[in-house]
């Protein structure tokens, strides 16, 4: 395993400070009713997180803020995707409490291991990792279908799908978690 360094200031963490400057535009096309604009936006912010993490692992410029920076810029993203997609009924506002609930769950978790100074790593595990890919294939769906008669079996089956891997992702995690403390004590 490559040894983070402590510097904060390299191109992967400008990379994803743009990532979460560019959520406030998101929601602002999104808003306006310029679905195909937040979708660019969204893709560029997509893309910009393969390539910060790129850039990181094979230029060795990983840091112990990019560890931190790069995960809550996904999860503000992923998160105001779903809270806006819902409150314009864009996608069922069940499914959004869903993915936000799982995520509350995970950083109350991670609070709970810092308050009783127990030793973990974040490592993302794969049912998350799937987990994140069918989200955000649900919000390019969401995007790009603009007569929802039309696709609703298809985004019905997206809905049961994301929410199934986010509810299994999210007992995975408690799990982990549950371990980690009984292993402490």
């Amino acid at each position: 395993m490559q040894q983070k360094s402590v510097s904060s200031i390299n191109i992967p963490n400008i990379i994803t400070i743009i990532r979460i400057l560019l959520v406030p535009f998101f929601v602002i096309l999104l808003s306006n009713d310029l679905k195909f604009q937040a979708l660019l936006v969204f893709t560029i912010a997509g893309i910009s997180d393969g390539l910060d993490g790129f850039i990181a692992r094979y230029f060795n410029q990983r840091t112990v803020l990019g560890a931190y920076l790069d995960p809550m810029a996904d999860k503000l993203l992923l998160t105001t995707a779903f809270v806006s997609l819902a409150v314009l009924k864009m996608i069922p506002s069940w499914l959004a409490i869903i993915v936000i609930s799982r995520d509350i769950l995970i950083i109350l978790g991670i609070a709970i291991l810092t308050i009783t100074e127990v030793k973990y790593e974040i490592k993302p595990r794969w049912s998350s990792k799937c987990t994140t890919v069918v989200q955000i294939l649900t919000i390019i769906i969401a995007l790009l279908i603009t007569d929802q008669t039309d696709y609703l079996l298809l985004q019905n089956i997206t809905y049961w799908i994301t929410a199934g891997f986010t509810v299994l992702s999210g007992f995975q995690y408690i799990y982990i978690g549950m371990d980690i403390l009984e292993q402490s004590s």
